[in-house]
């Protein structure tokens, strides 16, 4: 509610102390989570620890990304997880021996039905942001959900893969598929950013994936232009019929279910999003469009990022139970998300 109501609130002070206040409450959260963690309320203690995550990440949005504040606020994050995530949400730190690329590190969280495989869904952090950051932010609207998730950072693809990051993909979906909780026909791959890009690569290189928030190859598409243009030294026009052909044929590779989400945190717009939409939908490809709600304030854009997490993870956890529906012979029957998953209600 806060995040929705921004815009009117945002005079009522200034940005710094928003933050501050959001931070206090976090603070006031984990204390209570460790009140209740050293009485054996573990619920109680949970509820509180994923209430001070997401305090922690709305004090984030209301700062800039070099402001001392933000590194504060990662360390706070990083010390609950490390304290509290092995014993109350049994969060797992896994390593992974590469071939010829060393060692890299994920955090793994699994389904909320530890006695059955669960799907399970690779996260990417975006460029420069941590794997626990990521986590921080995923742990409230992931816990509960029938679905595990394997989060690695950005960053280890260009130190581990540098120009093959599909082979440290692989190493991920490996160890997925090697796990007795996880069913290996049921993974997805989720990224943001710069990540979105890498997801939509992997998905086209690895058909294991079954579902993919990505950006559906518009960034490729977009890169190509910007150099073309660059090289030619023309101006940035093209041919819409000709933008049209090249967006469907990045999006004809995409052997699963996509999810592109524009706007907010995303690189990708709203117009170009649902242009591909309109494209794949001509040509039975299977896309759909979230537009991220956001607020706008004298700072910029301030996702809802509660809402936008929301509906992502519930497009996941549908399209991948979809999946075993369908193995079982069994027709889907769940909300029909063609019409529904712009969350701001755009047709």
């Amino acid at each position: 509610m806060f995040l929705d109501k921004l815009e009117s609130i945002w005079a009522a002070s200034s940005r710094q102390n928003w933050a501050a206040k959001w931070i206090k409450i976090g603070d006031a959260q984990c204390l209570l989570c460790d009140l209740n963690f050293k009485k054996g309320a573990f619920t109680e203690a949970t509820e509180a620890w994923l209430s001070a995550l997401t305090a922690f990440e709305v004090a984030r949005r209301l700062i800039d990304e070099d402001d001392e504040l933000s590194e504060e606020i990662s360390a706070k994050v990083e010390f609950g997880i490390q304290r509290f995530g092995s014993c109350l949400k049994k969060v797992e730190r896994v390593k992974f021996a590469c071939v010829d690329q060393g060692e890299f590190e994920a955090y793994f969280l699994p389904g909320a039905k530890s006695d059955e495989r669960s799907p399970a869904v690779i996260c990417i952090s975006r460029e420069e942001e941590t794997r626990a950051r990521l986590l921080g932010r995923l742990l409230p609207v992931a816990v509960g959900r029938d679905i595990s998730l394997l989060v690695v950072c950005h960053d280890d693809f260009s130190n581990h893969s540098p120009g093959q990051p599909e082979n440290f993909f692989s190493y991920c979906v490996d160890y997925l598929s090697a796990r007795s909780d996880v069913d290996a026909a049921r993974i997805g791959v989720y990224g943001e950013g710069l990540s979105a890009a890498l997801a939509t690569d992997f998905a086209v290189f690895d058909h294991r994936i079954a579902a993919a928030v990505c950006d559906g190859g518009l960034w490729n598409w977009t890169s190509t232009v910007a150099s073309v243009s660059w090289m030619a030294g023309t101006a940035d026009i093209v041919d819409e019929d000709v933008q049209s052909i090249r967006r469907l044929r990045f999006a004809r590779h995409l052997k699963c279910p996509v999810l592109v989400v524009a706007g907010g945190r995303g690189m990708v717009s709203a117009s170009e999003a649902m242009n591909l939409q309109s494209d794949c939908t001509a040509a039975r490809v299977d896309l759909e469009v979230a537009v991220s709600p956001a607020a706008q304030t004298p700072r910029g854009e301030i996702e809802n990022f509660v809402t936008s997490d929301d509906c992502i993870f519930g497009w996941l956890e549908n399209k991948l139970a979809a999946v075993q529906i369908r193995r079982h012979g069994g027709r889907y029957k769940g909300e029909d998300l063609a019409n529904a998953v712009d969350i701001r209600g755009v047709p």
